[in-house]
């Protein structure tokens, strides 16, 4: 997580809030949907990936504002039906963030700083 700046980190995720403030949410998400989509498909986790990811917001003239969240899904003989996956729990904490005036976090795996959503 360390190789990634807080600028590239805010860059991301600012391109799906810009669409999120000037649209609707419904529009909104079909970019955030190719954007999870492009990342889903560029890395594999490992079923007992650690996801991480913050966001930032300025509050007031001076002060900065940041959340962080980390989490893991394992999911032990469960029917793929009934199987809750890392990116969907993204995608929901990601919502839940925008729900309260946050920008929406993007979560990255780790070991490797690989984005998930």
């Amino acid at each position: 997580m360390s190789s990634i700046s807080r600028r590239s980190l805010l860059g991301y995720s600012g391109t799906t809030a810009a669409g999120a403030v000037l649209g609707t949410a419904a529009s909104a998400q079909p970019a955030q949907a190719a954007e999870a989509e492009a990342g889903a498909e560029a890395t594999a986790f490992d079923p007992h990936t650690f996801f991480k990811g913050r966001t930032y917001r300025t509050i007031g003239d001076d002060t900065h504002a940041e959340v962080e969240i980390e989490f893991r899904v394992a999911n032990h003989e469960v029917p793929s039906a009934s199987a809750i996956t890392p990116l969907e729990i993204a995608e929901l904490l990601s919502e839940l963030a925008a729900s309260r005036g946050w920008p929406p976090i993007t979560f990255y795996g780790t070991p490797a700083p690989a984005p998930l959503n």
